[in-house]
Parts: structure tokens; C-alpha cells; sequence
């Protein structure tokens, strides 16, 4: 018989009991650190309080639009719509043409667009050369052009108005909406060459080096190389001059008061809000009917202003 051999029993190890962690240091109040949380404060508030500025009008706006005037004069103090009053009569009344008993809105409409987009594209067309010209040519007087451009922009319109009235008048422009858009470009191309030209400046001029050795000419360079980087800026220079352009009122008043079927948006609601006998809820339609398609071209100019940026950067 084999002996088995004697199993030795192990003894657990004693372990030394846990300690816990020191607690960290905290971090003194420096003065930077309480500048940190009061800007950091004062920035949600100052946002908080722009958003509610810009909200709050539109919202009033579109809730008295959509309530029926018998139930405003009833309770004047209470802007919630029940499903009981909700109505949409008001902008019937609003896009109805004139000869059906409507404030012929829908062709306004059609005539700021048309007045607003010829803006853009001729005040990009005029604007463009001009800018490039001075960012990159050497002439005398070249710093000092775009100082006498923002002065322009700056020049009070009302000065202008009767000398291009008189002026337009002579030409048979005077009443046509044609006109109405040169007159825009008057107002929008200094401040369009002055945005422009700032960011021209910050293009490289060795890229320009670089295609001139490959053997294009400056025209093509602008078409192939420029305008593709200028994108982002080329889009937001139009956003602003179609603002301009569609909320303008002083020269679409002076232009268009005599032709009633050239009205823009902006006249139409001024004759709106002196009229005895419009109730307020179609004059707040008429007041959301203006301001939607700017929030719109607003927000698809923002989508393509970020594919732009991406663009830039891929072909730079």
C-alpha cells in the first residue's frame, strides 16, 4: 500500500484594511475662476433673453392670426386658440385677390420675390468684380475705396429718394418693378463690395500663382477658384441683400404707391395696418405672411452656407 501524502491546509493571507482615498484638493476661487462662472451665467441670460425677444413678437403674431375676430373683441387679454376657434379665414382674406374681395397678398408676394432675387443676382454680379478689384489690384486711392463704400452704404436713403424718383421718372422706370431693383442696387452694392472684399483679403494670392502657372487667365482663376472658396460669403452677402430688398419700404412706396398691382409685400402691410376697416387679426396675417419667407430662405441658406464652408475646405 502507498501512503497518500498529507494535504497541507492554506492559510488565507492577511490583507491590511482598505483605506479611503484622500479627498482631492478643491481648486481655489481665483478671480479667474469667478469670472468663468459669472460670464458663463450672464451668456444663458443674454441668450435666454434675445430669444424670447425674437420669439415672443412672432409667436403674438401668429396666435392673433389664427383666432377669429369675434372671440379676440370678446376676451382681448387671452391669446390661447381652441380647437373651437382655430380658423384660418384671416389668411383666405389675406392671399384672396383684390377683385374677390381679398388684400391680394399672393401677388405681392410674387413681386417682392421677383424684386428681391433680381436684387441678389445683380448686386453679386456687380459686387463680385468689384471686390476682387480691390482686394488684389494695385491703384491709386486702393485703401481708401472701401471707406468710401461703407460712407455710401451709410449715406441716408432719404436724401436720395427725390433725385432717383426724378431721375427714374425721366427713364419711364418710375413705376415699374425693373426700377424698384436698380434702385435696390444703388443701396446694396457698396455694402456688398465692402463684405466681400474683406474676405478676399484673407485668399491666399499663391493659389492665384499657382493656376496663373498652369496657365489660366485671371478670369478663369475667379470662376474655377475664387467663387468656389467665396461661397459661404457669396451666400451670406445674398441673404443680406435679399432682406434688404424684401423689407424695404420707403422706395417701394415712392415707386410703386400709383400701380397698385406692382405692390410689395412691405407696402401692401402698411396700407393694411392704416386701414379703418381691416381687423387686426388679418393685419397679423399679413404680418406672418411677410416674415415666413425670410425665416425660410433663412434656414435653407443656413444648410447650404455649411455645405459651402465644407466645399472651401475641401477644394483649398
Amino acid at each position: 500500500m502507498t501512503a497518500t501524502p498529507a494535504l497541507k491546509t492554506v492559510r488565507p493571507e492577511r490583507t491590511a484594511p482598505s483605506r479611503p482615498a484622500a479627498p482631492r484638493p478643491r481648486a481655489p476661487f481665483t478671480r479667474a475662476r469667478f469670472e468663468e462662472l459669472l460670464f458663463g451665467t450672464l451668456r444663458r441670460f443674454v441668450i435666454l433673453f434675445l430669444v424670447a425677444i425674437t420669439l415672443v413678437p412672432f409667436l403674438y403674431m401668429l396666435m392673433l392670426s389664427i383666432k377669429p375676430i369675434d372671440s379676440l373683441l370678446q376676451n382681448p387679454g387671452s391669446l390661447w386658440v381652441s380647437a373651437k376657434d382655430f380658423t384660418l379665414s384671416t389668411y383666405q382674406s389675406v392671399l384672396k385677390p383684390t377683385s374677390e374681395g381679398g388684400q391680394g397678398f399672393l401677388r405681392m408676394l410674387l413681386n417682392s420675390a421677383l424684386v428681391a432675387i433680381a436684387t441678389v443676382l445683380l448686386t453679386l454680379a456687380a459686387a463680385v468684380p468689384g471686390a476682387y478689384a480691390v482686394s488684389r489690384l494695385r491703384f491709386f486711392g486702393g485703401r481708401q475705396v472701401s471707406a468710401i463704400f461703407l460712407a455710401v452704404y451709410l449715406f441716408p436713403a432719404t436724401l436720395l429718394a427725390v433725385p432717383l424718383f426724378v431721375m427714374f421718372a425721366k427713364m419711364g422706370l418710375s413705376g415699374s418693378l425693373v426700377g424698384l431693383a436698380i434702385v435696390y442696387i444703388a443701396q446694396t452694392v457698396p455694402v456688398s463690395i465692402y463684405m466681400l472684399k474683406n474676405y478676399f483679403v484673407t485668399i491666399p494670392f499663391s493659389i492665384e500663382e499657382a493656376a496663373a502657372i498652369d496657365g489660366a487667365s485671371r478670369l478663369q482663376t475667379v470662376r474655377r477658384i475664387i467663387l468656389p472658396l467665396a461661397l459661404p460669403t457669396l451666400m451670406a452677402t445674398g441673404l443680406y441683400v435679399f432682406m434688404i430688398a424684401w423689407n424695404e419700404f420707403l422706395f417701394a412706396l415712392l415707386f410703386l404707391a400709383a400701380d397698385p398691382d406692382a405692390w410689395t409685400v412691405s407696402l401692401g402691410l402698411q396700407q393694411l395696418a392704416g386701414g379703418i376697416e381691416v381687423s387686426k387679426t388679418v393685419l397679423m396675417a399679413g404680418s406672418v405672411v411677410l416674415t415666413i419667407p425670410v425665416v425660410v430662405v433663412f434656414f435653407a441658406a443656413e444648410r447650404l452656407l455649411t455645405e459651402g464652408l465644407t466645399s472651401g475646405a475641401d477644394k483649398g
